[in-house]
């Protein structure tokens, strides 16, 4: 696998040539979980949002 200071490197320059570092960390994440893993995991935060009031309703599926 890589070295933590090789990912630190690559994080270091996505984020000097203006990328959201926080934002590829959730990307690289996601990309590790298969498909049905990603769903289920979406459709819970949009139950969850529902419940607050911050989305209006979860979508059907």
């Amino acid at each position: 696998m890589f070295e933590s200071d090789d990912i630190k490197d690559v994080y270091g320059e996505a984020k000097g040539m203006g990328f959201d570092t926080k934002i590829l960390k959730k990307v690289v994440a996601l990309r590790k979980k298969d498909e049905q893993e990603r769903m289920e995991e979406e459709a819970i935060l949009d139950t969850y949002l529902h419940a607050l009031g911050m989305i209006e309703a979860p979508p059907e599926g």
